[in-house]
């Protein structure tokens, strides 16, 4: 067994998130994953809620826009490379990347992603384009 895992960002995606992002998996320990997020220029996400993750998102590329809302309170914040946000456990959330490129992300999800069923598929604030 490795004491320490190295990683590189793979070419292709491994998989499609539930909210329909492109998804290439990196690294994870005991109490958190890591994971590269991509949504194609132009494209508006599903809008979904997680059962029992909380994420920290740090934007890489592209710009766009996140819509969050919990309790009642809902808010959209520019995003951009540089910016960083988080989802606490229940926030429903959706992304809209701009026309010019692609919107790029890496995001620590605690504890790791459990899998299909973690993400519940919610109405956000946009008309989803991602099948």
């Amino acid at each position: 067994m490795e004491l320490y895992a190295t990683a590189h960002l793979p070419a292709a995606r491994d998989a499609i998130a539930p909210d329909g992002m492109d998804v290439r998996v990196l690294l994870g320990l005991a109490a958190g994953g890591m994971a590269h997020f991509q949504l194609a220029a132009g494209q508006v996400s599903k809008a979904a809620t997680h059962r029992t993750v909380e994420e920290i998102w740090f934007f890489l590329s592209g710009r766009g826009q996140m819509w969050r809302r919990q309790a009642g309170h809902g808010s959209i914040v520019d995003v951009s490379a540089g910016a960083c946000v988080t989802i606490p456990l229940g926030t429903h959330f959706q992304l809209r990347a701009c026309r010019d490129a692609p919107l790029a992300a890496v995001a620590v999800t605690m504890p790791p992603w459990p899998g299909e069923t973690e993400a519940i598929i919610v109405e956000g604030e946009w008309v989803p384009t991602v099948s």
